[in-house]
């Protein structure tokens, strides 16, 4: 199930209308890696997810609604993974925590449908403040990690991770145009660039 959206037009009640929901959110996935996002259509994501067209407009409005809602899901499962990751990552390890969060992102880049081109906001610009994906990642970075470090999830710990979002953000980008794996040497450069900026605030 997605995260709740906005944009989507209706909840599902029925467990049969949830799975469907979820066949048309994989199908986008898969579609934006095989055409990029210009050339995403909803008609070719109800043929994929082998639903009527009507079944996609009943939840989305157009196609950024349904990869808005793609995107969500995605966040709600990259704080899953993470939960699950920092499980295994003493309290006090702040590092070991920062490197969860970056191993995860790293892992659903490469393996997760979709995620390349759409990780946890649309490709085209933000329509305004409210929605800016960095800043929902951020404010849901700083719960997890205050929650999992003992620290108050005030706003000098949002304001960090926000910072620490928007330079690995860039930095990844640039990682992952040059490579599709990630270039490793930048990659690195990121992990160094976070941990050095975060110590300031954590240590």
């Amino acid at each position: 199930m997605p995260h709740p959206n906005p944009n989507l037009r209706r909840a599902p009640v029925q467990q049969r209308s949830a799975d469907r929901l979820a066949r048309i959110l994989d199908a986008c996935a898969g579609l934006l890696d095989e055409t990029g996002y210009e050339q995403l259509s909803t008609r070719d994501v109800a043929l994929r997810a082998e639903v009527p067209i009507g079944s996609v407009y009943r939840f989305f409005s157009n196609k950024r609604a349904l990869v808005e809602a793609l995107a969500l899901r995605n966040l709600e499962l990259y704080a899953e993974r993470i939960t699950t990751r920092l499980g295994s990552v003493p309290a006090g390890d702040w590092r070991g925590a920062i490197d969860a969060v970056l191993d995860e992102y790293l892992e659903m880049k490469r393996t997760v449908p979709g995620f390349a081109l759409v990780d946890f906001g649309p490709p085209s610009p933000a329509e305004g403040p409210a929605d800016d994906a960095n800043r929902r990642l951020a404010g849901r970075l700083a719960e997890l990690l205050a929650g999992h470090l003992g620290r108050d999830p005030g706003p000098e710990l949002l304001r960090a991770i926000l910072v620490s979002v928007e330079a690995a953000d860039a930095l990844l980008q640039l990682a992952f145009r040059t490579d599709p794996e990630g270039d490793p040497a930048i990659v690195a450069e990121t992990r160094t660039l976070v941990l050095a900026y975060l110590a300031q605030i954590l240590d």
